[in-house]
């Protein structure tokens, strides 16, 4: 069991004038997985205001896992992976590594995405797509990662070391 935070980026979801379907997706997955979705909110695309949450989820909340969704691709107002960069201590590059190449077999545009993932105090933090479809592809890819990455943070995981099938 862990504790979850969702961060969608979206202007016009925070304006309202757009339902959020990603946000929900990544709550969905999350029950599947055993995480428990603790924090959910919808932010505008505004670089302090990303960062502000990302901050109050990760050291005040004190979740394991804050999962953005949105704001990663080239558009001015795409400063999801800026606002990130801004509060992690740490960067896991292999996540978005792994979601860009195992993507880009589906959808060769997955590697337009600037998303970066990372670690602040005891909190890793991930951005993903901004699309419902694309969330759940890139939860599906680092699944097994993941899980053993907040065991690690947690204190829980058992070695490295042992084989994997």
């Amino acid at each position: 069991m862990f504790t979850v935070g969702v961060i969608t980026a979206s202007d016009k979801g925070a304006a309202g004038t757009r339902i959020d379907e990603s946000g929900p997706a990544i709550e969905s997955f999350m029950d599947q997985l055993g995480g428990i979705v603790k924090q959910y909110t919808v932010v505008p695309d505004e670089r302090k205001a990303l960062a502000n949450e990302m901050i109050r989820m990760c050291d005040d909340e004190c979740l394991d896992l804050v999962i953005t969704t949105g704001g990663t691709g080239f558009s001015k107002r795409d400063v999801t992976p800026e606002a990130t960069m801004d509060i992690i201590q740490r960067v896991i590059p292999g996540f978005t590594e792994l979601i860009r190449m195992k993507s880009f077999e589906k959808n060769p545009r997955s590697v337009l995405s600037r998303a970066v993932s990372g670690i602040r105090g005891q909190t890793i933090v991930i951005n993903l797509p901004g699309s419902p479809r694309g969330v759940v592809e890139a939860l599906d890819i680092i699944k097994p990662s993941l899980l053993h990455g907040v065991e690690i943070l947690k204190g829980t995981a058992s070695e490295c070391g042992h084989s994997h099938q």
